[in-house]
């Protein structure tokens, strides 16, 4: 998936009003996310997005990742965009399952064994949330 379509793709599920909001919500939410995961799995991701959106992950990694669970996520994402909580649920939302979409299968597990099961949500796979 080129960043364009990647981009195009993160509007239409977010539903937002053009390309730069999409990139914005898009950058925040991969800013939070970054260090959720171990460094050695945002270069793994990283790989496998589409233009400067692997050097977003890749600026925003953490030694050793932190442990946050959903609400804080939402809240780190919301501070960021400026909107509320609920919000920024969707905002996650629109942007990690089109990471899902853009990545392999064996990476997105790879991503996912190193989250609590209620972000697979997130990613498009209500199926592994529980």
């Amino acid at each position: 998936m080129r960043y364009d379509e990647f981009l195009a793709r993160v509007r239409d599920l977010g539903e937002y009003a053009d390309h730069d909001e999409a990139e914005h919500i898009t950058r925040a939410v991969l800013e939070v996310f970054a260090p959720r995961i171990t460094a050695g799995e945002v270069e793994d991701l990283a790989a496998q997005l589409p233009g400067p959106l692997g050097d977003v992950l890749r600026d925003n990694r953490a030694g050793r990742p932190e442990t946050f669970g959903l609400e804080e996520f939402y809240r780190r994402v919301a501070e960021r965009t400026g909107a509320r909580p609920r919000t920024a649920e969707w905002d996650a939302s629109a942007v990690l399952s089109t990471v899902a979409e853009a990545i392999s299968g064996g990476e997105l597990n790879q991503v996912l064994s190193q989250l609590p099961s209620g972000y697979a949500v997130l990613f498009g796979k209500p199926e592994l949330s529980g």
